[in-house]
């Protein structure tokens, strides 16, 4: 059994929307230049962190026993959200209280995972009250959250956007159904705020089937994509190379060793560059991370409180 979608902790309380913080406080910078990670050969790994429940810098606290490498090379902060915006009819970035905790303290919550070498992206995902990304009313309304997801990566020092186009329930608020363009647009306009930054793709939702859109095609635009489906190999159904694909998905703590252990293998023996996984917590996790580093890296991973 895999787990076809992913369980969240939701906050009720209000906070701040990016216009207002945006509004608020001076662009971050990203302070010291990340020292240089210990040498690793394979895949790049990712992990997900519910930030409602957990620290970001449990990502950090793992490296392989050989060599000392971090066990994971991306982070990614899970999660905001596109809210509905009555005023302009369109989605607009919203931070619940434990995301905009993380942020305002990147300081003791971001940068030390970067200064390890560990890229900090942000993850986006829809909240139940129409707007999505595949349901711009405009081009100009995507390029404006284009501009909010920008500006925030920008404040807060970090290095890129997630796109997870899941709870957006189209239709909600009198909002309209996934359009051909939106999608397109948003990606075209993010890609060019932040040439060099991190865009990745969680594979599911409207939005991941409408990639194209009059004759621009913005598959080129990501760095990744990934199977949203935990315990499973399911190769994401966009054309980039195998380097920037993970076919394969675990949940740590809720896939089996033995079913981690198989999905590392078969990314390394199908030659795929990356390996997702979700939901680490506090907890020592070195038996459940070990079972995929073996494969992935030829090392047990390392545990360091």
């Amino acid at each position: 059994m895999f787990t076809p979608v992913r369980r969240r902790i939701r906050m009720a309380a209000l906070a701040l929307s990016t216009t207002a913080a945006l509004a608020l406080g001076a662009t971050a910078t990203s302070g010291a230049a990340a020292a240089p990670a210990a040498a690793k050969q394979g895949p790049t790994s990712v992990a997900y962190v519910e930030v409602n429940n957990n620290s970001m810098l449990n990502v950090g606290k793992y490296t392989l026993s050989n060599g000392g490498a971090n066990v994971f090379d991306i982070a990614v902060i899970f999660a905001a959200n596109i809210n509905y915006d009555a005023g302009t009819k369109a989605g607009t970035l919203y931070f619940n209280p434990n995301v905009q905790r993380v942020l305002d303290n990147a300081a003791t919550q971001i940068r030390p995972l970067q200064q390890k070498g560990i890229k900090v992206v942000l993850s986006v995902l829809g909240n139940h009250q129409g707007s999505g990304f595949a349901n711009f009313p405009s081009q100009q309304t995507a390029s404006t959250f284009a501009k909010q997801l920008s500006d925030t990566v920008t404040k807060y020092g970090l290095d890129g956007i997630d796109f997870d186009d899941e709870y957006a329930d189209y239709g909600n608020n009198g909002t309209a159904q996934p359009n051909a363009g939106s999608f397109v647009y948003l990606v075209s306009a993010l890609r060019a705020n932040m040439p060099s930054k991190i865009i990745s793709l969680y594979n599911i939702g409207p939005a991941a089937s409408r990639l194209s859109y009059g004759g621009v095609d913005v598959t080129s635009k990501f760095d990744y994509a990934w199977n949203p489906y935990y315990g499973s190999w399911q190769v994401p159904g966009i054309a980039l190379p195998k380097s920037k694909l993970s076919p394969a998905a675990v949940q740590i703590g809720g896939t089996s060793q033995s079913t981690a252990a198989s999905l590392a293998a078969r990314t390394v023996s199908e030659g795929y560059g990356v390996f997702l996984t979700y939901n680490l917590d506090g907890t020592d996790r070195t038996a459940d991370v070990s079972a995929f580093t073996r494969n992935l890296y030829g090392s047990d991973a390392r545990y360091t409180p």
